[in-house]
């Protein structure tokens, strides 16, 4: 496939670019295999255009259309026989001349609609508007007579054919970081083609056709970024606290889990071949592996999916021996599981199921339900339509607020990792967190609980190897996931934004603890924004095994290096930050979990003087810190010239 085959109009002049909090610029649109560019024009003093727009078109999560100042110009009469004295047709007018969606009824009175404007409505190409507003299904497409006026002055070169005068249309852009622009496109067939370009390239779905295989900054070596967070130095970390752990390549062909990564850390009194029995026993052959050791008192908390008992309670030993050499003689452990104790049963019922009390004794079940795919996906898009509607009352506005039920799994998450944490640093018993498929609500509980128990974690490249462990690395879909965000109207599929209420719950423990994060909340906007559209190859794929096959690390450029430049990492750094050993409980009580404005509002209310605040804070920061730094050299200059005097003066 060849990208220059979905573009229909690269160049538009005269488009007119706007957008909530954005002046109104109007310049030289320009469509690219991943980019939508707009230049403005140069000015009166002949300086260069300046570029308004770099959009990339992967960003694109809806394009909506609309046709507006439509008007007709009527040829001079030639046959009166032969014409529709309404329209000023040369032919009989049928409806199945103009597309369904922008089809005009005749005036009731007869009397003729030259020049006179009509505003249609356009849905996504192809389809029409039914009754009530509804889509109907796709109508057969009929081309248009010409959408240019004929030029003044000029002979008409088809008198007896009808031209659109005046024609122009708006192309409303909603995009998965949830901003919205629009663009004013001069010429109806203009409009269409541009609609219609970035609506085939945002839909380009191959892994490697996508923008981070042709991305090549001049400061960044390919080879960077990706090998900073090694799980060997993890375990390494393990290794000098404890000999009961090891690091098995048992998954370096991606045969016993296609969602693992080539190495996992396993007890270290079971061999591989258990190993790949226990790993038939799991969904997706997601064995039981360590996520993460607890220093303070050697408890550990484990990850994997569920087992495969279903309806005739089958059993593995391999995975029991797996599960009962993590446990010391008499100590007991804990399965969080992230199903209802229905969904779970259920799920038996089709093959899978929980760890039966019987065979496991020594382990004790826990179900906390948490909200995943097209329940989850739904309460984004219901929050995201509500903060775009600016028209709420106060009462309104909390009523549907509630009901999106967003924050009740903000709490939800943060509840399961707090009990996830109190088990491994109060109780001093180990953990087992699984759902289903062990992708989606165990990752983010397992990385919640290390972020409120680790210090460690809490730093900016803690964090990063965090998510490279526990999400990426993991097997976090990510291209599934990620495929579309709030505005999309396709069919939702796989669709589900657990990385983005990850990434709320850790704004809601920096809100809670503002001294305990090293970073702030403009990683956080940044990690959404990539992981949705991104120059970057760090969040592509589903897992590591797609990710090898599409040659990622070789091929693209690592977030990581990016956003570790000194001149780019001192953006996203908490300069209020000060090193806290203990753990951070965080509060859920209702009054205690709020919307996070600065992303669900990013678009729509300034964030100047909050930003003005914060660079004020950063400088008086940077300036307490150089004034310390140079009482210490003048406080170490004045003892070297004591010093120096003194031995001068004992000669």
């Amino acid at each position: 496939m060849e990208f220059a085959e979905l573009i229909k109009t690269a160049t538009v002049e005269s488009v007119l670019l706007s957008g909530a909090g954005l002046p109104p610029v109007r310049g030289t649109l320009c469509i690219t295999s991943h980019h939508l560019l707009l230049s403005s024009r140069p000015g009166g003093d002949g300086a260069p255009g300046t570029v308004e727009l770099w959009l990339l078109i992967r960003n694109v999560d809806a394009v909506e259309k609309r046709v507006q100042n439509l008007g007709w110009y009527q040829p001079p009469r030639t046959n009166s026989s032969q014409r529709d004295t309404r329209f000023g047709f040369s032919r009989p007018l049928d409806s199945a001349n103009l597309p369904g969606s922008a089809r005009l009824r005749a005036n009731p009175r007869g009397s003729p609609l030259t020049q006179q404007k009509r505003e249609l409505q356009l849905l996504p190409l192809g389809h029409a508007r039914g009754p009530r507003g509804r889509a109907c299904r796709p109508a057969p497409r009929a081309s248009l007579p010409c959408a240019s006026a004929p030029t003044r002055g000029a002979a008409d070169p088809s008198p007896a054919s009808p031209r659109l005068a005046g024609s122009s249309g708006t192309i409303t852009l909603r995009c998965k970081d949830l901003k919205v622009l629009q663009l004013e496109i001069p010429g109806m067939e203009e409009c269409l083609n541009v609609a219609s370009s970035i609506e085939a390239l945002s839909s380009v779905d191959s892994v490697m056709m996508m923008y981070p295989f042709f991305y090549r900054p001049q400061d960044l070596r390919l080879e960077a970024g990706w090998h900073l967070f090694p799980l060997e130095q993890y375990y390494q970390q393990i290794a000098t606290q404890t000999s009961q752990w090891r690091l098995s390549g048992v998954n370096r062909d991606f045969a016993a889990c296609p969602t693992y990564p080539p190495a996992v850390i396993v007890p270290a009194a079971v061999d591989d071949e258990a190993l790949r029995k226990a790993a038939r026993f799991r969904q997706g052959g997601r064995f039981p592996v360590l996520s993460y050791y607890h220093q303070k008192n050697g408890t550990v908390m484990l990850r994997s999916s569920q087992p495969l008992t279903g309806p005739n309670r089958k059993r593995c030993r391999e995975d029991e021996l797996l599960l009962g050499t993590v446990l010391d003689e008499g100590e007991r452990g804990f399965i969080i599981d992230t199903r209802s104790a229905q969904a779970a049963k259920q799920a038996r019922m089709t093959g899978g199921g929980t760890e039966p009390k019987s065979s496991y004794p020594r382990w004790k079940r826990l179900h906390r339900p948490l909200e995943r795919g097209r329940p989850l996906q739904e309460s984004f898009i219901k929050l995201v339509d509500a903060c775009n509607d600016t028209s709420l009352t106060m009462d309104r506005w909390l009523s549907r607020l509630e009901s999106c039920r967003w924050l009740s799994h903000v709490k939800a998450a943060l509840s399961t990792a707090c009990l996830a944490a109190q088990c491994l640093d109060r109780e001093e018993a180990c953990v087992l967190v699984h759902g289903a498929e062990g992708t989606d609500t165990t990752l983010l509980v397992t990385a919640l609980a290390q972020l409120i128990l680790d210090p460690g974690c809490r730093t900016l490249a803690g964090f990063q190897g965090l998510l490279e462990r526990e999400w990426i690395e993991a097997g976090h879909p990510f291209h599934l996931r990620c495929a579309r965000s709030a505005y999309s109207h396709a069919r939702l599929k796989q669709e589900a934004p657990l990385f983005l209420l990850f990434l709320d719950c850790v704004w809601q423990l920096g809100r809670q603890f503002p001294f305990s994060l090293e970073f702030g909340e403009r990683l956080l906007l940044t990690l959404f924004d990539n992981a949705y559209a991104s120059s970057y190859g760090t969040f592509l794929g589903n897992n590591e095994k797609e990710r090898c096959l599409c040659k990622v690390k070789e091929s693209t450029h690592s977030l990581w290096a990016w956003l570790n430049q000194p001149e780019e990492k001192r953006k996203y750094l908490n300069p209020l930050y000060s090193r806290n050993a203990l753990v951070i409980w965080p509060s859920v009580e209702p009054q205690s979990i709020q919307l996070w404005q600065g992303l669900f509002f990013r678009w729509i209310r300034s964030s100047k003087y909050l930003d003005e605040a914060w660079a004020e804070i950063q400088r008086l920061v940077e300036n307490d810190d150089t004034s310390v730094e140079e009482s210490a050299g003048n406080r170490r200059s004045q003892s070297l010239s004591d010093t120096a005097a003194q031995t001068e003066n004992e000669r």
